[in-house]
């Protein structure tokens, strides 16, 4: 809700809100941020909305039983969803880039509006988390920038149905797996967005999406990949570094070719950077301008970033939370020494019963035998769920694959496993979505091993 906040209020809207991580005291600077720029904050009880002329924005995941919808509801007041109203706001704008996928989408989102900001245009930005590049003083959770020109850049999210609202000039689609719908449902929904797109930037090494590119015209898609040389933008000779990777690029289209060495670790975020190439090249903006851009590209908050080292410990934040992002996240680490213990939270209980055999069979086949699974219950801030399965299934199966994991009662009997645990050379991963607190465990969880 952030960005689109902060958008609106650019526009000159007036801009109020309520969240329950402010009722329960969560996050607060963020909040704090918010009032400091002139947005009235309520609690989420109802008393914010007064007058039959407001516009109650809220998230999928604000229930019915909630009181701000039910002051609404007896107002009369107008609903939309936030999708309904950042797809309003992309679909307006003269260009438009959407950047969809299973897996990628806020670091692909950050390198587009980066590349498209360093070649001298002023796109407006909705991301799903903090762009590094753009965090300033006076914008802290740079998540969004309000532009000044005709292009618009978003990530589009598939989790809840809400791509088939998009409209995009040109759709750049990641990859297609397995995360909150079933292959069933998500294969339409991204083969529709594709279709609707002037271009589509597709990537040749998922199958999903080399089979949808191999669907479409051919002159509407461009193409990306680090095993086919024929796509339109190419991939090669991967240098990886603990805190980076070098590579080689050609673009095919162009007849060009750069050394890009990104700041960024991990193969994925190359396919990420080749995609953000093809995506600004149907922009206009040649590769020797991306190259640039991308060599100065700082990254997404809570992709595997380097939260500090003490006693040889390093502790690393990250936001994977899905098996194919968990996967990424793990080969990257593993090209380096060191043993891994991972603190696992998942983002919900309803994903946790859709994808628990994949969840078992990614981490039984990328924990090393000696590293170390651990996992509270998944996270839960309120609302009706289904407990169906827990962090317990989870680990009973890695452990019956031949790999260590454990389940405790809570986050913070984990933090205590895992500073009993640590030694000299290990490396913590905190893992997990939807929960900005998981940033402040891993700083404390730094304090107390140091």
């Amino acid at each position: 809700m952030l960005p689109l906040a902060m958008i609106l209020k650019s526009q000159g809207h007036q801009v109020e809100g309520s969240d329950r991580a402010l009722d329960q005291g969560r996050t607060g600077q963020k909040f704090a941020f918010l009032e400091g720029q002139g947005i009235p904050l309520y609690p989420q009880n109802g008393t914010g909305l007064r007058d039959a002329a407001q516009i109650l924005v809220a998230s999928a995941a604000v229930e019915d039983t909630v009181p701000d919808i039910k002051a609404a509801n007896t107002l009369g007041l107008t609903r939309i969803t936030r999708a309904t109203l950042l797809a309003g706001l992309f679909n307006a704008a003269p260009r438009s880039i959407g950047v969809a996928g299973t897996s990628g989408k806020s670091t692909t989102t950050g390198m587009i509006g980066w590349i498209l900001h360093h070649a001298g245009h002023e796109p407006t930005i909705v991301n799903g988390a903090v762009m590094k590049n753009f965090v300033s003083a006076e914008n802290p959770f740079a998540s969004a920038a309000a532009g000044r020109d005709d292009l618009f850049v978003s990530e589009v999210d598939e989790s809840d149905g809400s791509i088939a609202q998009y409209t995009p000039h040109i759709a750049v689609i990641n990859n297609i797996a397995l995360d909150h719908k079933p292959m069933d449902e998500l294969r339409p929904l991204f083969s529709d967005y594709a279709d609707k797109a002037a271009t589509a930037v597709l990537n040749l090494d998922n199958d999903e999406t080399a089979a949808l590119a191999a669907k479409l015209p051919e002159g509407k898609v461009l193409t990306y990949s680090l095993e086919n040389e024929n796509a339109d933008v190419f991939g090669t000779n991967l240098e990886p570094r603990p805190n980076g990777i070098g590579f080689d690029v050609v673009s095919n289209s162009e007849g060009a070719q750069a050394h890009i060495k990104l700041q960024v670790p991990g193969a994925h975020n190359v396919s990420n950077a080749l995609a953000a190439i093809a995506a600004a090249y149907a922009c206009g903006v040649d590769l020797r301008h991306a190259a640039e851009a991308l060599n100065l590209f700082s990254g997404i908050r809570r992709r595997l970033e380097w939260v500090g080292s003490t006693e040889g410990i390093t502790v690393i934040d990250d936001f994977a939370h899905n098996p194919d992002k968990i996967a990424a996240s793990l080969e990257t680490l593993h090209a380096f020494p060191g043993r891994l213990l991972v603190m696992f939270q998942p983002h919900g209980f309803g994903p946790l019963r859709l994808m628990k055999d994949q969840f078992i069979a990614c981490f039984a086949e990328w924990l090393a035998s000696n590293d170390v699974l651990i996992m509270p219950e998944p996270v839960y801030f309120g609302g009706t769920v289904e407990r169906t399965v827990g962090s317990q299934d989870i680990a009973a199966g890695v452990q019956a694959a031949g790999r260590q994991a454990i389940a405790l009662e809570d986050r913070a009997a984990c933090g205590d496993k895992i500073v009993d645990l640590a030694t000299s050379g290990d490396r913590i991963v905190i893992m997990g979505a939807r929960d900005d607190t998981l940033s402040q465990f891993a700083a404390d969880l730094l304090k107390r091993l140091g």
